[in-house]
């Protein structure tokens, strides 16, 4: 197992910064993901660790060992591209013994890591295959089976999953997880996809034109983003957001939003001396901190569009006094229909409040249920 360490890496192409002055470390046998929109410069960190391209200034040392100026077949490290790079006039086992011949493995050995590898991979029997015979979940465990076959010191993917379709994805991802932790093999995965980051990566680095915002724990990055971005990227169902302004009545400090009135606990700091009142926030609520239940105790709010999904549901509502739009997730065995007059539960305990100049989260502000507006209720 290998540590991974980046320092200061920056790259400009035609004179359009890709990257600026990333950092990242990844602990021995620790899975990282990726995470970005297209554009991010997620690829392109992935190519400089594994010496396809290489950075403007910047270190990338693995294990304490400088490798940024080494090329690509003295890195000792398995890559696996998006689009797998098989030959397709090779077999399964040629495919897999092509990176072990160009290392000089012996024969003995070779034939020994090919049959461990394929044991690994699940792919025993289909050895003299080629790759048009196989599916792209096959090719797929085959462009693996080449990368670890070679014991490589890290294994980066490159978006693997992408050419699946949703069902074979999220079976191929718990094989390549388990895997992974079996081989304790250090791995850098690049994905757009936030449900693969999430529940792959024991940390995830999400960046955002060229530079990362936050790299943590997928439920910290989930629970506590450190900027909108990061809020808005991650969660599927997308989070409500809604413009707010700090306000301070009697003392009391809180936050208006959607025509209510959130109090706010501030810890340490005072409403008067944190410039509170009158300044501009987000407010951010995950769909399923926004609890739907029948007509009665609760904010007013009438049903626009139901979305089933099966075990749960999606309820698009709009609040009756501030004509506030808000997404709500459903677990439970009701589920209202569309037009239906309802009631909302908001479980602020759990929102998010962003500074809306720097886009940046407020600290240390512990939002609380809001006050319910005059006539709600039963």
């Amino acid at each position: 197992m290998s540590q991974l360490v980046l320092e200061g890496i920056s790259k400009t192409f035609r004179g359009v910064e890709v990257l600026r002055d990333v950092a990242l470390t990844a602990e021995p046998g620790e899975f990282i993901c990726l995470l970005g929109p297209s554009g991010s410069g997620k690829s392109t960190l992935l190519r400089m660790i594994g010496g396809f391209e290489t950075p403007d200034v910047g270190s990338i040392r693995v294990s304490g060992e400088e490798i940024r100026d080494l090329p690509p077949n003295r890195r000792h490290i398995g890559f696996v591209f998006q689009d797998y790079a098989l030959f397709p006039h090779l077999t399964v086992e040629e495919n897999i013994a092509f990176g072990l011949k160009c290392s000089k493995t012996e024969k003995a050995e070779m034939a020994a890591r090919i049959a461990s590898v394929l044991k690994l991979v699940g792919l025993v029997g289909l050895e003299k295959r080629h790759p048009k015979q196989l599916s792209g979940g096959q090719q797929q465990r085959v462009a693996i089976a080449r990368a670890i076959a070679l014991r490589p010191s890290l294994l980066l993917l490159d978006e693997p999953l992408s050419n699946l379709d949703a069902k074979l994805r999220r079976q191929i991802r718990l094989e390549m997880r388990e895997l992974q932790q079996e081989l304790g093999i250090t791995t850098i995965m690049v994905t757009h996809d936030q449900e693969e980051a999430m529940t792959m990566g024991d940390r995830i680095a999400v960046l955002q034109s060229g530079v990362i915002q936050q790299i943590g724990r997928p439920m910290e990055l989930y629970r506590n983003p450190a900027n909108l971005f990061v809020a808005g990227f991650l969660g599927d169902p997308p989070i409500n957001l809604h413009e707010g302004r700090g306000v301070v009545r009697d003392g009391n400090a809180g936050v208006e939003a959607m025509g209510l009135f959130f109090p706010a606990e501030l810890g340490e700091a005072s409403a008067a001396g944190a410039g509170w009142d009158g300044k501009a926030f987000t407010l951010g609520l995950r769909p399923e901190d926004v609890e739907v239940v029948r007509e009665g105790e609760g904010v007013p709010a009438v049903v626009e569009v139901v979305e089933h999904l099966g075990a749960s549901a999606l309820v698009h509502v709009r609040t009756e006094a501030s004509r506030s739009r808000l997404t709500a997730q459903s677990h439970g065995k009701w589920v209202p229909e569309a037009g239906e007059r309802v009631a909302l539960n908001l479980h602020a305990g759990s929102g998010l409040l962003f500074d809306a100049g720097t886009t940046l989260a407020v600290p240390n502000v512990k939002l609380r249920a809001p006050a319910l507006p005059a006539g709600a209720g039963r």
